[in-house]
């Protein structure tokens, strides 16, 4: 992927409505997660997940190519694995990246957070770091976008936190931090509440913790810490909408995936930002909650009807759309679009 912005003709621009028929796929997808809802059953319901999302991309008029697909999370074949075709083939040539659980723990489980996303971007505009599967990232809203250096990657935590303070005219201690809940940030957790900030820990939702650190007044200033490449992607696309600031580098966790990423000549050591990560800004991004969160309800049934919150950005305009929608649904029907 070059850092050039990606130039476009007329024919070949990003309609916003386009937008809406994401947010129908990221809806049909969290309508049949839901109710899987407290289950228990992990394989299922992330299969489910997985073949409706693929069934909702299908419906939309564009020549969609996916960057970054499942198969690094489930680690067998799905439909939604990178490099994969989805759309009717006709329409704008895009890139797409998926989410159809960003969350499926809080799913399985039944705790708050979950959210199915798909974002777009023109083709070859999205950074595609095929094998990598987890990278380190740092995201902040708008008021500390400008704080938010390529050293503090490396600086200790306390040292990041200050600027970010100070940009936010805020003290330390006034700070929230979102670090995903792994043994993997044992120490990242103790240095964040040695400075004095707070840890906001989430048992799951690398996607959703970044939404909420770009979103002011939304309960957190900062995300931290190692999560997955595909939702690094997403959260990219996210922020850079928002017009907060994202820092990234891969992080293999094994040493197997070190060797993969050094057979495809994949820098551990080269820091990227949203720019480099999706250089485009004919960006849209849907999201749908599963499960509720501090953003978006979840999916609420009753009998025949169901209801859904959504949130699409679209990047050119900064516009965030919240979609309240009630949907009367044959359950039959509805299952037998899925076909599986």
């Amino acid at each position: 992927m070059s850092n050039e912005p990606v130039k476009l003709t007329t024919e070949e621009r990003i309609l916003p409505n386009l937008g809406l028929d994401l947010v129908r796929a990221t809806e049909f997808t969290a309508l049949h997660v839901g109710r899987w809802l407290g289950l228990g059953n992990r394989e299922r319901t992330h299969r489910t997940a997985t073949y409706a999302m693929f069934e909702g991309l299908n419906w939309i008029d564009m020549d969609g190519q996916i960057v970054i697909g499942e198969e690094g999370r489930l680690g067998y074949p799905s439909p939604l694995d990178s490099g994969r075709s989805v759309g009717t083939g006709h329409g704008p040539k895009l890139d797409v990246i998926v989410d159809p659980i960003d969350g499926t723990n809080s799913v399985v489980r039944g705790r708050p957070g979950a959210i199915s996303v798909i974002g777009v971007a023109p083709r070859g505009s999205m950074w595609s770091p095929t094998p990598a599967i987890y990278m380190d990232k740092i995201v902040v809203d708008h008021e500390g976008a400008e704080a938010l250096l390529p050293e503090c990657m490396d600086a200790p935590a306390a040292w990041t936190l200050a600027l970010i303070a100070r940009a936010k005219k805020k003290s330390v201690r006034d700070l929230q931090i979102i670090v995903l809940d792994r043994p993997r940030h044992r120490d990242l957790i103790d240095e964040i509440r040695a400075a004095g900030a707070r840890v906001l820990l989430h048992f799951d939702g690398d996607t959703a913790g970044a939404l909420v650190a770009a979103t002011p007044g939304a309960g957190a200033d900062i995300l931290m810490g190692i999560g997955g490449v595909p939702e690094g992607v997403s959260a990219a696309c996210a922020v850079k909408a928002m017009g907060g600031a994202m820092l990234g580098r891969l992080a293999p966790q094994s040493p197997q995936e070190r060797e993969s990423l050094e057979a495809n000549n994949l820098s551990t050591t080269r820091i990227l930002s949203c720019d480099d990560i999706v250089s485009s800004n004919q960006i849209l991004l849907a999201v749908t909650g599963i499960t509720p969160g501090p953003l978006l309800d979840g999916v609420r049934y009753k009998g025949r009807e169901a209801h859904t919150h959504s949130l699409l950005i679209r990047c050119e305009s900064g516009t965030r759309r919240r979609i309240l929608a009630e949907h009367s649904i044959d359950w039959q029907e509805f299952d037998e679009k899925l076909g599986m």
